[in-house]
């Protein structure tokens, strides 16, 4: 039985937590610091906090960016400019004097849902994660696939219609801002949401050309990779509705396309606050 401290690197706060073998404990938050000396004293005191007294074989790491995992760098860019474009990783094993494992974290909450949830028993998935943005992980044979340039699974950056993202047309942050626009006054993007379940039209309509262009995407990548599962993750996931009308457009896609016989399987993740947490302790246990 394996137990390590597994640590979530976010933008405003970083997660610990001791995986006893088969569960989280002593899970805690610490604000993310400002400076990189400032976040080696954080990860190192949270890491004293959540071990005790428990032998550990070492840290498990989800991190924001993209993880090269041949050079121990996190290369590209995140809120947390400090971590980035050196070797990271040697670092922390340093500072931690045990072994590190260091993966991004949709990567992390992609292997999540392999190891324990919506993904169990599968080989291959795609995970979208929506939220500020579209992103998203490609894992197949059990494994997540990076890519020759670390941007697998960076589903928002496809050009869908008018020359817009799919970030930009999915987004329910930016789907706020346009219906925002629209009616004058701000609005969030579950208050669209609300407002399309209570039957108003320009909601509905809104949510709709949400609902259609996340379907043609996931069809065009159901045939671009034949995933045996999509999983959607961030928030949205939660929202039964949303899910069975985007199933809905799938199949009118579908139907448009004469030589098309696969109906994407979609599905909620299973774990949202502890998903890249679980992940990296997968990533951990797949690299060591």
């Amino acid at each position: 039985m394996t137990k390590l401290v597994a640590i979530d690197i976010g933008g405003t706060s970083i997660k610990f937590a001791l995986w006893d073998g088969s569960n989280l404990q002593h899970v805690q938050h610490q604000p993310t610091p400002k400076t990189l000396d400032a976040f080696y004293t954080v990860l190192h005191d949270g890491f004293v906090a959540v071990r005790g007294d428990e032998e550990v074989a070492g840290v498990a790491i989800s991190s924001p960016g993209s993880v090269n995992k041949e050079t121990g760098v996190i290369e590209g860019a995140s809120a947390i400019e400090y971590i980035h474009n050196f070797p990271i990783q040697p670092k922390l094993e340093a500072l931690f004097g045990l072994p590190v494992s260091l993966e991004n974290d949709a990567n992390c909450a992609a292997l999540a849902e392999l190891a324990a949830g919506a993904g169990v028993g599968k080989q291959s998935l795609l995970f979208l994660v929506i939220g500020t943005g579209v992103g998203g992980a490609v894992v197949l044979n059990g494994k997540i696939w990076h890519g020759a340039h670390l941007y697998g699974g960076e589903f928002g950056y496809m050009l869908m219609h008018d020359g817009q993202t799919l970030s930009n047309l999915v987004s329910p942050v930016n789907l706020a801002q346009r219906f925002s626009a629209q009616i004058g006054h701000p609005i969030s993007g579950k208050e669209v949401f609300d407002l399309a379940d209570s039957g108003d039209v320009p909601a509905q309509q809104a949510v709709q050309e949400v609902v259609d262009t996340l379907a043609q995407a996931i069809f065009n990548l159901q045939y671009a990779f034949d995933p045996e599962l999509v999983v959607i993750g961030g928030a949205i996931s939660a929202n039964d509705h949303f899910l069975a009308q985007v199933r809905q457009s799938i199949a009118k896609v579908k139907a448009t396309v004469e030589i098309g016989t696969i109906t994407p399987q979609l599905v909620p993740c299973a774990y949202l606050g502890e998903a890249n947490l679980r992940g990296a302790v997968a990533d951990f246990l797949q690299d060591k």
